[in-house]
């Protein structure tokens, strides 16, 4: 009898009723992006490897899907490479392309191959799969849809309000309530780094300290004292793993912690404009919340930071993320060009509603 065929580990395939629950969830979250005034753009699945590597940080380099190149590829690769079995240097010389690791990299590749064409302030909407080497779990999968929305052109906080305003205006119409949307901001974190003397190992320090809500506060500091961050420092952390209240009481307590790092007080006030003005104009289903251990381990984050995680007691890890990155497209020849944006993770906000029970009214 023949083997039964099977999929890749991490990957899916969906029946009709599926696909139409997924469907009701791209187009509600379309429909947003529009009253929002975002412009749909589309990319190719795959880039070349250049555009790709080096963006993420060590660990994201390490969950990009590498594409081998056709035809004899095994006959560029140098003997000694090859012998010495050296992955670093024989994956150039095999592979050229990679399957796209998030929307917003490729987005600022297009941006700087048609800035041409483009009217700026840019915003632009984007609906489309996205492919990660990670090991799969429930609510992590190998390829899974991101639906992005980025503003480029302008550096004013008002973009970061409208995205806080855009997540609630989504998962409102979802009847999805309860989300709670996390913000920190990236100066805040290097004004800490700064103040623990340990500015040239802020990837590190964001990297660790990003772990915190599932490895606990020992194995961080462990992790942290591993990377070479003084133990003196890392003491000097302790208000910041306590740190509890409100937002605006958070604040306050960052700003004792921060008060000799300029960085650090930029952040603050960037903070405290953003929810001033969410407070004025009020959330229907999300909150607000100030969260300072989130890092999100992206290297390219400058500014604001966002988390959204599921209602309580649903457990599921973030259903979308994004920030500020003030010179992404830098790294593609155009400087200077601010650029803010978040993601809903489609795969994720699925298995909510499911666990929820909120597809109901919308078969």
């Amino acid at each position: 009898m023949a083997q039964k065929p099977s999929i890749p580990k991490g990957t899916r395939d969906f029946n009709p009723e599926q696909v139409a629950k997924r469907n009701y969830i791209f187009s509600t979250i379309k429909a947003q992006f529009e009253t929002f005034g975002f412009q749909p753009i589309e990319t190719p699945s795959f880039e070349n490897s250049e555009t790709l590597m080096g963006k993420y940080g060590e660990e994201g380099d390490r969950l990009i899907f590498k594409i081998l190149n056709s035809g004899d590829y095994l006959s560029k690769v140098e003997t000694k490479s090859y012998l010495d079995k050296n992955t670093l240097k024989i994956t150039p010389q095999i592979s050229e392309k990679a399957l796209r690791y998030d929307l917003t990299v490729p987005f600022a590749r297009y941006v700087v191959q048609h800035q041409n064409d483009i009217e700026f302030p840019f915003k632009r909407y984007q609906m489309q799969p996205v492919w990660r080497a990670d090991r799969p779990q429930k609510g992590r999968f190998r390829e899974f849809y991101q639906c992005d929305a980025d503003v480029v052109g302008s550096d004013s906080l008002w973009q970061e309000v409208e995205f806080v305003q855009l997540y609630d205006n989504v998962f409102s119409a979802l009847g999805l309530k309860g989300t709670t949307i996390k913000i920190n901001n990236r100066k805040i974190l290097s004004g800490i780094a700064e103040v623990i003397g340990a500015s040239d190992k802020l990837i590190d320090f964001t990297v660790a300290l990003d772990k915190l809500d599932k490895i606990g506060e020992e194995k961080v500091k462990e992790e942290m004292l591993g990377k070479g961050i003084p133990q003196n420092g890392i003491d000097q952390l302790q208000p910041l793993f306590s740190l509890s209240g409100n937002f605006e009481s958070q604040i306050e307590s960052l700003n004792a912690i921060l008060s000799t790092s300029e960085e650090g007080k930029k952040g603050i006030e960037e903070l405290d404009f953003i929810n001033k003005a969410i407070q004025a104009l009020g959330l229907t289903s999300a909150k607000l919340q100030l969260d300072v251990t989130l890092a999100r381990g992206l290297n390219y984050y400058t500014g604001a930071i966002f988390e959204v995680s599921a209602p309580e007691g649903v457990a599921m890890g973030s259903i979308g993320g994004g920030g500020r990155y003030d010179d992404l497209t830098g790294i593609f020849g155009l400087p200077n060009v601010s650029g803010v944006g978040i993601s809903f993770g489609l795969d994720r906000i699925y298995l909510v509603l499911e666990e929820l029970g909120l597809f109901r009214n919308h078969n």
